[in-house]
């Protein structure tokens, strides 16, 4: 049995193959419309976060051989937890992240975290497009919210407890874009457009996340660009490719693959 961390939408469609491959796995995901799309592919699967402990437990209740990393790019204490319950358990590890594009371009201003992002925001004036999602959201509402010349807008899954956050954060109706993506690159432009952005603040989440459509659409606007870089984190056996994922999991289990 495989214990498969799917935190996107690429990575289930690697679960339904790994499912229609012959692997039995059984998914865990942090969101219920996430969990709808494993069930609708008859795929076993857990909603909510993991603790060490849960993990391991799980382990032994579903007596998982392999782990399979894919959770999201940002999701930095998700794979720690997975590579630490790995090593625990002397598990085989694999990681699967989608790859990471090259944005070159005088309005795109990389930073390493959430805080430095914000930091630098707070000498901006005019309307702020924040795409980060929510669970970083306090960082920038506190540093932003209450500068005279900052309107920052939201956008983020439309779910109750995003709603609940931005309202006990403190962010107006009128400035939260309740949606679900991926957006086309004319969607991006429009809504830049109508909110008048004059800064964009993301994450680099590779094209499946279609971070490149937010990227080019601020770029043709003249629209600066804050990113934010992916997390550091040493993983091992990563793959970038559902295919390589696949060889990794046949080699494990032929016995000639060391992990």
């Amino acid at each position: 049995m495989i214990l498969f961390l799917a935190g996107t939408s690429d990575a289930r469609q690697l679960a339904v193959e790994l499912k229609q491959a012959g692997h039995e796995l059984i998914a865990t995901v942090v969101t219920d419309s996430a969990a709808t799309s494993l069930q609708q592919k008859q795929i076993s699967y857990r909603v909510g976060r993991l603790s060490q402990q849960e993990m391991s437990t799980m382990i032994e209740q579903e007596n998982i051989q392999i782990i399979i990393d894919a959770s999201h790019p940002y999701a930095e204490e998700a794979s720690k937890t997975a590579m630490a319950t790995a090593k625990q358990h002397g598990l085989p590890y694999i990681r699967y992240e989608r790859p990471t594009q090259d944005f070159a371009d005088p309005l795109i201003t990389k930073v390493e975290t959430y805080e430095e992002a914000a930091a630098m925001a707070t000498t901006h004036e005019g309307t702020i497009m924040l795409t980060t999602g929510s669970k970083t959201l306090a960082t920038f509402t506190e540093k932003l919210l209450d500068k005279e010349k900052i309107r920052v807008v939201c956008r983020m899954l439309p779910n109750k407890e995003n709603m609940e956050k931005c309202d006990n954060l403190g962010v107006k109706q009128r400035d939260i874009i309740a949606i679900q993506g991926p957006f086309s690159k004319e969607l991006n432009t429009a809504l830049y457009k109508q909110y008048e952005t004059t800064l964009v603040i993301t994450k680099e989440s590779g094209k499946v996340g279609s971070v490149d459509e937010k990227m080019e659409a601020a770029i043709e606007l003249g629209i600066p660009v804050i990113l934010i870089k992916r997390p550091k984190i040493q993983y091992e056996n990563q793959c970038t490719t559902f295919q390589e994922v696949h060889e990794k999991l046949g080699g494990i289990q032929n016995g000639k693959h060391e992990l």
